[in-house]
């Protein structure tokens, strides 16, 4: 279990001041300029021995991202953008460091962005965190007006400017390029990639796009040191992490733990247990709902780290953890899953436009067991079919909880079709085409 003292957040459940005052009396802002004066490579080499992965979902080591930025200018400005466009279902983490710790994001944007020879940085924030937003651009104010951004930012020779960009409540805009494209004023669609936001990002100039815990966690690592925070957790998952715990436990939470932590000690230590007894766990989605389900019996050993759940072909993904009891339609579940994908779909990729459509259409006839037992290969052959062949990772999060169900849960899926061709006989049941597929009423 994670020491308080050695907690990065400290005002995560907004129980005491999260203005600067508030942010100052707990270390936030002490020894900026120090930091800042170590130089560019010493603070990525310090991020790099962090070993700290992003918090976003992908996990890819955040230092490394920081230096593939342009040591030397060629003209063209260089851009930090923090994605603040929280819309995993699952996943409520970045809201509350908007909310109860937005120096310690401020703070660390000033440092990143120096390192990155960034004069200029954006928080791209979810349309509908709206108090969240204005506690953040009221942060902003305050730093601006104690000097601690803006022109020669805290006396550290550095120019800053940090601004707010609200986006309008697309999932899509999740994904780095798109989210530029967003900013730019465009549709959010997703770009081909060569070439990445390093080399040409926002408008055109290299960019970093980077996670609000990524980045948030930044000034903490680098006053404490790298070998401080990769102490925690196992090689290759180390530090500590947020996690969101919601669903089917007896006190649904947000914790800071470190990584590699038992999911069990999570769910028992931190959400009171699961509601009526472990007995009565059935699944848990670990990392939002892009991540394919686990089953009870995994989730008594399985790790919270990035390997452990790879292993149990899953994902830490945001750390969104999504409890269900025994109470729980799970194959209802992922159909509502696959229909947020159907409707938050860009429609750019052809595999992605069909298939999230046809998948949502199959699923909720498998939720009735209106269906035929080989149409459940088929589901899964559509599946494979959009994973790995659109431009995002858009189609692999639709694909992949339905993966995680037939994995898991084949047997309940055959039941229901069964039970359905039991009581209605042979006859009833349709093909799948789309004049007879019900559209699944805005209430489910």
């Amino acid at each position: 279990m994670l020491n308080d003292r050695d907690r990065i957040f400290t005002n995560i459940y907004g129980q005491n001041d999260w203005r600067l005052a508030g942010a100052r009396a707990r270390g936030d802002w002490d020894g900026t300029t120090a930091i800042m004066a170590r130089g560019r490579d010493a603070i990525i080499a310090e991020m790099k021995a962090s070993n700290l992965r992003g918090r976003g979902g992908a996990g890819f080591p955040t230092g490394l991202k920081w230096s593939f930025m342009p040591k030397v200018s060629d003209g063209r400005p260089s851009y930090l953008v923090i994605n603040g466009d929280e819309s995993e279902p699952g996943t409520c983490k970045d809201r509350e460091i908007l909310r109860h710790e937005p120096h310690k994001l401020i703070e660390s944007a000033l440092i990143a962005s120096f390192a990155m020879g960034a004069h200029t940085a954006y928080i791209y924030v979810r349309g509908e965190y709206f108090h969240e937003t204005r506690h953040l651009q009221f942060a902003i104010d305050e730093a601006y007006e104690a000097g601690l951004i803006g022109r020669n930012a805290g006396g550290s020779g550095w120019d800053f400017d940090l601004f707010v960009h609200r986006g309008a409540g697309a999932y899509i805009c999740g994904e780095e390029t798109a989210m530029l494209e967003s900013m730019e004023g465009k549709k959010g669609l997703p770009r081909m990639k060569p070439p990445f936001p390093a080399a040409m990002g926002l408008y055109g100039c290299p960019t970093t796009v980077n996670n609000v815990e990524s980045i948030a966690v930044a000034s903490t690592i680098l006053r404490r040191g790298g070998a401080w925070f990769s102490s925690f957790g196992r090689p290759n998952n180390c530090g500590t992490k947020l996690f969101s715990i919601s669903g089917h436990v007896n006190r649904p939470c947000l914790v800071e733990e470190e990584l590699s932590v038992p999911m069990r000690e999570i769910i028992d230590r931190h959400a009171g247990g699961v509601r009526g007894g472990w007995d009565n766990l059935l699944a848990v989605v670990p990392g939002g709902c892009s991540v394919p389900l686990i089953p009870a019996s995994t989730c008594d050993t399985v790790l919270m780290d990035f390997d452990s759940l790879r292993a149990e072909k899953s994902g830490l993904g945001t750390a969104g953890m999504i409890v269900m009891d025994k109470s729980t339609d799970v194959i209802r579940a992922i159909a509502r899953f696959s229909r947020f994908y159907k409707h938050e779909s860009c429609g750019q990729c052809t595999p992605c436009r069909e298939g999230t459509g046809w998948m949502m259409r199959v699923m909720y006839r498998m939720v009735e067991g209106r269906a035929e037992l080989e149409e459940i290969d088929m589901l899964e052959q559509v599946t494979r079919q959009v994973e790995g062949h659109t431009i995002c990772a858009l189609g692999d999060a639709a694909a992949w909880p339905i993966q995680g169900l037939i994995r898991h849960f084949r047997p309940v899926m055959e039941e229901r079709i069964n039970a359905y061709k039991r009581t209605h006989g042979e006859g009833t049941r349709l093909a799948p085409t789309p004049a007879n597929l019900p559209v699944p009423m805005a209430a489910e």
